[in-house]
């Protein structure tokens, strides 16, 4: 998956490849061609003491060397814009695959887990891009030049590199072989420690609030440990690969200066010969152990290539038309759901079963139920955020899954469950409704919305700072910020999941009454648990276990649906429940 990774998406990036492999090509050649000079100098210079062979080739020496440096930092510049570009591309094209996902691929791999994929994961195979570039390209050809120039100046002690790199090579391999399991365990350990840190920050107030820290400082502990334990396995096989290396190189120079120095003494080699075959060897083993750094890398940058490909390689189970239509105009605010059915692959029974209703702008479709009926399930059905397993959604006449997702999105407003802002100001989050509003038309919508008051007493106003999700305001003033958010749209139809819990009757009471001239061309859908907020509506469907058990006006549901009865009685007093 590494390999195929790479080689897809480095195809863009070809010709900078083709530069920094022969920039590398003409260095190695130049370190190659060093120690023979040096040689020369020794036996031809320095022995027979010519002063003008000492200067000659001292000159083309150091001309070699400059030529030399220069490759280098051409290859290393290269290298390391093709790796970040590389990086910079594979990130953009993780956000825009996890921005079509629907909120079953979200749920599948989870937000933490795709947080680490989109920034750990992608510098990991990013580092192996920039060491492929420096190391993997240039080793090689200094390991095999390395060779053909030791045997051109002595081919007696060719045994020793025969016997040396295949033992480093394999020794190496063993060590590289053991580290691939850890570094999997690794990735996914790193999954769970931001997954429980994410829990943690998030609901700080929740655990200060029940005295849990001790329990949650314990629960990170054995999250942190695990991953401890995992790195420090990996580590120390990580740790034997340099004095493996060494090693090796060690022995090795000194099997050369004892075999090389009986065969000077017999006459049969040169010292610059020796000293140049030494230098050849010393190159081949640092070839050999700067590739032992990038095959360090590899195992891990192997399995962080492979959850890379699992997230782009996971289609949205919401598939976008192939020839997508827009909605009718003339039938703006229409919505329609014919005998929709849900179900979670494999789940033993359906969320939805059967759901069907009409509506139309200027009414307001009310949903009902118990935790865990289907409501909010039903809200999401509408733009799409999951798809009906059977039966058709429609929106302005068309079936959504042949609408053009921005047109369909055009026509909703969407106030989750759970009221989410983005960082930034108010101001900017009103924005995300509609981009182009005008400053009129944002106190326009807080004031729908109810929370003008309390933006107007803030120093800023409009441009209050509002930090992630929205964390420095109370719930229901995030939920009114929502709501404001969805009204500045004006969208054809209003969807509202559970969005009036976290506010007062009275607040709840004035917001209704002041959303009611604004959507009076719209439709309005309420996912709501109090019945005081959807007493007016015009159809309350009432879900129990994802079937609609009623349906109904307030009056009409509380004569005749036993379900809808026990929801009222619940709620109010005994004379209310009469009146």
């Amino acid at each position: 998956m590494l390999v195929s990774l790479l080689r897809t998406r480095l195809k863009p990036y070809a010709r900078w490849l083709a530069i920094v492999v022969g920039l590398q090509f003409v260095g190695v050649l130049a370190m190659l061609y060093l120690p023979s000079l040096n040689a020369r100098i020794i036996d031809e210079g320095i022995a027979r003491s010519d002063t003008g062979v000492i200067w000659r080739l001292g000159a083309v020496m150091l001309a070699v060397s400059f030529l030399q440096i220069l490759c280098s930092v051409g290859a290393a510049w290269f290298g390391a814009r093709t790796a970040m570009a590389f990086g910079r591309d594979l990130r953009r094209e993780l956000f825009h695959r996890v921005g079509g996902f629907s909120t079953r691929e979200v749920q599948h791999f989870g937000a933490p887990s795709l947080i680490t994929r989109t920034t750990n994961d992608v510098q990991q195979v990013q580092m192996l891009v920039v060491m492929t570039c420096l190391i993997a390209v240039s080793s090689p050809i200094m390991m095999v030049g390395g060779v053909i120039m030791a045997l051109r100046e002595d081919i007696g002690l060719g045994w020793i590199l025969a016997v040396v790199v295949p033992a480093l090579f394999a020794s190496v391999g063993f060590v590289v072989w053991q580290m691939v399991p850890s570094f999997r365990l690794m990735q996914e350990r790193i999954d769970e420690v931001n997954r429980v840190l994410r829990e943690q920050i998030t609901g700080i107030r929740v655990v200060r609030a029940f005295v849990r820290e001790p329990h949650e400082a314990r629960r990170f502990a054995r999250a942190n440990d695990d991953l401890t334990e995992v790195a420090v396995r990996a580590g120390r096989w990580q740790a034997t690969m340099f004095p493996l290396v060494m090693l090796v190189v060690n022995v090795s120079s000194v099997a050369v200066i004892w075999f090389g120095g009986h065969r000077v003494d017999d006459g049969q080699m040169g010292v610059g010969a020796l000293t140049a075959f030494l230098s050849y060897l010393m190159q081949i083993l640092m070839s050999v152990m700067m590739a032992t750094f990038m095959l360090m890398q590899v195992p891990r940058s192997a399995v962080c290539a492979d959850r890379i490909a699992e997230v782009l390689g996971t289609d949205s189970s919401v598939v976008p038309p192939t020839n997508p239509v827009a909605p009718d105009p003339t039938l703006r605010g229409h919505l329609d759901l014919e005998d929709v059915n849900f179900a979670y692959p494999g789940a033993e029974s359906p969320v939805l079963s059967g759901v069907s209703f009409v509506a139309r702008p200027g009414q307001t479709v009310a949903v009902i139920g118990s935790t865990g009926a289907g409501k909010s399930t039903l809200i999401n059905l509408v733009p799409r955020l999951f798809d009906a397993s059977s039966g058709v959604v429609r929106v302005a006449g068309q079936d959504v899954r042949e609408v053009d997702p921005d047109l369909l999105w055009e026509q909703i407003g969407l106030v989750p469950q759970r009221a989410y802002l983005f960082s930034g100001t108010i101001r900017s989050n009103l924005q995300h409704g509609r981009p182009d509003a005008t400053e009129d038309d944002m106190w326009s919508a807080l004031g729908v919305a109810q929370a003008r008051d309390f933006v107007e007493a803030l120093p800023e106003g409009l441009d209050a700072p509002v930090s992630q999700g929205g964390t420095n305001f109370s719930g229901g003033q995030r939920q009114r910020l929502a709501i404001a958010r969805a009204v500045i749209r004006r969208p054809g139809i209003y969807l509202f999941d559970d969005s009036f819990s976290a506010l007062d009757l009275a607040t709840d009471a004035r917001l209704r009454a002041a959303l009611a001239p604004v959507t009076t061309d719209a439709t309005v859908v309420v996912v709501a648990q109090r019945v005081s907020t959807i007493r007016d509506a015009d159809l309350i469907l009432v879900l129990e276990d994802g079937v609609v058990v009623g349906r109904g006006t307030h009056d009409e549901l509380r004569a005749g649906c036993a379900t809808y009865q026990e929801i009222v009685a619940s709620q109010l007093t005994a004379e209310e429940a009469l009146a």
